[in-house]
């Protein structure tokens, strides 16, 4: 199989559980995912298939959307509530406006301090298999992009509010709530998170693995069509298709001219740096193609 699945990760499952289940399931091996998700959080995780693989990378890159609920008055570990509570405060005196003029200052472009349970590296180990040692070492701030901070529920006897998050790749939701209870002076961890969206995969269309398991054994035609095709991932990428007699240049990877492509649809000006679709004489999707100059390179061939 070719394609993208959007699964739903149940709590418990890793992202890597995820695939190993899926290659069993599929009886193939060339799968991967997207975009780690913490054991215990839920949600969308878009697995690619076969020849989407390639396009692994590009779908970590995008933007993604959480929903996750804060609770006030503690500190972790872990940044979250999975973790060794290292200390609790008093969160009574915090009113729900303070939170709200709080998380304005995490809008934007900002700095976090990745965990050390997470799985980034340092000199070749990952984080949290130093953590584990009860080490800690030191990280370096890195930019990230929070789109979208808005609170949608709330709780304050119980130290409770749930934010929905739209943000950049590299933000730790975790990390966001830890911070958000630094800034209010009372501590706080992540008590649950689900992400709702990754790109155009949307928690409403995700598939459990049950499912997936179940459409294999009785509906394999409905799964290839809950499938996504690489080039659904890119509805707003010009689409050009080759010329006949300029096929061979294509099927071979050889950069481009525009005068030898045709618009499939109307499209908007291709400058230097923009990415491509480009599809064979028969309209069959083959590669990404990238505008360097005069000449379309190519940046992935399927």
């Amino acid at each position: 199989m070719d394609g993208i699945i959007n699964v739903y990760k149940e709590a418990g499952y890793t992202s890597h559980d995820v695939v190993a289940r899926l290659r069993g399931i599929l009886g193939q091996k060339k799968i991967g995912h997207t975009g780690t998700l913490d054991p215990e959080a839920t949600g969308v995780l878009p697995v690619c298939c076969g020849k989407a693989t390639k396009v692994c990378g590009l779908l970590a890159d995008k933007d993604k959307s959480y929903r996750a609920v804060c609770r006030l008055g503690v500190t972790t570990d872990t940044q979250d509530m999975t973790g060794r509570i290292l200390k609790e405060s008093d969160f009574s005196g915090i009113s729900f406006q303070e939170i709200l003029d709080c998380i304005q200052g995490f809008q934007g472009d900002i700095l976090q301090i990745p965990p050390m349970y997470s799985a980034l590296k340092v000199n070749g180990r990952k984080l949290y298999e130093l953590a584990r040692e009860g080490k800690t070492v030191e990280r370096k701030a890195r930019p990230v992009r929070i789109q979208q901070l808005e609170v949608t529920e709330w709780d304050l006897e119980q130290g409770l509010f749930t934010m929905e998050v739209t943000c950049s790749k590299g933000t730790y939701i975790r990390t966001l709530c830890h911070d958000i209870g630094e800034r209010l002076g009372c501590g706080a961890a992540m008590e649950s998170l689900v992400r709702t969206r990754v790109a155009l995969f949307t928690l409403e269309e995700a598939l459990p693995l049950w499912k997936i398991e179940e459409l294999v054994q009785s509906s394999p035609e409905l799964l290839d069509q809950k499938m996504y095709s690489v080039d659904q991932l890119f509805p707003d990428h010009p689409r050009l298709r080759i010329r006949e007699k300029y096929r061979s240049r294509l099927a071979n990877g050889n950069p481009l001219s525009l005068d030898e492509l045709e618009a499939i649809s109307p499209q908007k000006e291709i400058r230097s740096g923009d990415r491509v679709l480009i599809y064979d004489e028969h309209c069959v999707f083959r590669a990404v193609y990238q505008k360097e100059g005069a000449k379309l390179r190519v940046y992935k061939m399927f």
